[in-house]
């Protein structure tokens, strides 16, 4: 029998709870979810939104690319808390650092993801997520970036424009009503990295409420890390995860 792969449904995978370690001493909750019978095409290590506002590791979107993404498109889902955040799976220590001093724990999951020989890591970044992502990613060995929901507060103008001169993809998944950013604003902000793409998503809000923008959210980063493995099923025939 086949089963509507929504909400909650995890589909199958190798999960490992990992432990990142930054280069300032400090311990990092994580957890990496791969393609169950065989290595990952490609990468993604994610950045989840602002922990003093609840974002973590299981923020929805984050959560479901975890439990879909290994089994739908062979593709690896790196999920970790940043200092001082709490989940289910642990909490990072240290403690906020506002986006600064997130740099280092970018830098141990890039090099986790190097250790581990898993290939193509992109950075996706949600929210605050992004600004860790644009004001330190530049330096490490990715593959590209995707940017979900991006507010453009932490990043300064010259952070932003550093990546100009950088080959590698920029895209921008901008909901039509973000609170903090939409479309006809981030065009403009962007316009400083020619090179980068913003998709506008109808009818979308920040935090991508609902099925429909989880699974448009999805459709997206599958169709920049795995061209031709979109759009994803919306059903699953087999055991679950």
């Amino acid at each position: 029998m086949s089963a509507e792969i929504r909400g909650a449904v995890q589909l199958p995978a190798r999960r490992e709870e990992v432990s990142l370690r930054t280069s300032d001493g400090l311990t990092l909750a994580g957890e990496l979810a791969e393609p169950l019978e065989h290595g990952p095409v490609a990468t993604l290590v994610t950045l989840h939104p602002l922990p003093t506002q609840g974002g973590f590791m299981d923020s929805h979107i984050l959560r479901k690319a975890a439990a879909r993404l290994p089994a739908l498109a062979d593709i690896a889902v790196l999920r970790f808390n940043t200092r001082g955040t709490v989940s289910p799976r642990g909490r990072s220590e240290g403690t906020f650092g506002d986006g600064e001093a997130e740099a280092a724990d970018l830098a141990a999951a890039v090099s986790f993801v190097a250790e581990r020989g898993l290939p193509v890591p992109w950075l996706v970044g949600w929210s605050f997520g992004t600004e860790v992502a644009l004001k330190h990613g530049r330096g490490h060995d990715i593959a590209g970036l995707i940017l979900l929901s991006p507010p453009l507060r932490r990043t300064t103008e010259r952070e932003l424009a550093a990546w100009a001169g950088d080959e590698r993809p920029m895209v921008a998944v901008v909901p039509e009503w973000d609170d903090f950013l939409p479309p006809v604003q981030a065009r403009e902000r962007f316009a400083a990295v020619p090179h980068a793409r913003i998709v506008d998503v109808p009818e979308g809000k920040h935090l991508w409420v609902g099925e429909t923008q989880t699974r448009r959210v999805l459709d997206e980063i599958v169709s920049i890390v795995r061209p031709g493995a979109d759009p994803l099923p919306t059903e699953w025939s087999g055991e679950l995860g």
